[in-house]
């Protein structure tokens, strides 16, 4: 089994396609194939001591799920089922997408959520993110003036999201005692 559980929830498949960019990284021994939050069960998540979790922002800050008029379940529907998780001892990276052109008010405001959730069940989250080189009003995911993960905007700064992604694995690497 892998070490690193890579769990995401999505609306449009760009999450998911950022999970496939930080799996194909690696190999099947370090992380496990991406696995969308609305085929994932509590075990699935228990079974790892270190994770990866992604989210985008929808609308006015939320997670994906229904109520923010997601075709399928995702966080929104997952987190419910994960209340009494114990995540002591668990090793999580959050990465988050946004638009912060588009809601510059709430950017990224779903990674908090995420890591909220995890911190009030014990867990550590680790790769805080820097600001710079973002141009947004306001985003609740912004803890001590850095993001609470990476921050990604495939709709306005793609080209950024190679470096990114490659400077944020290294940032995380001795807490997942990863290669890069």
């Amino acid at each position: 089994m892998a070490r690193i559980g890579l769990f995401f929830g999505t609306n449009t498949g760009k999450t998911r396609k950022v999970a496939k960019m930080i799996k194909k990284r690696f190999d099947e021994e370090t992380i496990a194939d991406p696995m969308n939050v609305n085929k994932a069960t509590p075990d699935d998540i228990a079974k790892y001591q270190f994770l990866i979790l992604g989210t985008p922002t929808l609308g006015e800050g939320e997670l994906p799920g229904l109520s923010a008029d997601c075709e399928n379940e995702s966080w929104e529907e997952f987190l419910p089922q994960l209340e009494s998780a114990d995540f002591s001892g668990k090793t999580v990276a959050l990465y988050g997408l946004g638009d912060q052109v588009g809601y510059p008010d709430e950017f990224l405001d779903a990674m908090k959520e995420l890591h909220d959730f995890v911190v009030e069940r014990g867990g550590k989250v680790v790769g805080a993110w820097p600001t710079e080189g973002y141009e947004f009003e306001h985003s609740e995911a912004v803890v001590d003036g850095k993001f609470v993960g990476l921050a990604l905007d495939l709709d306005n700064q793609s080209n950024l999201t190679e470096e990114r992604l490659s400077a944020w694995l290294k940032l995380i690497a001795a807490d997942f005692d990863l290669t890069v």
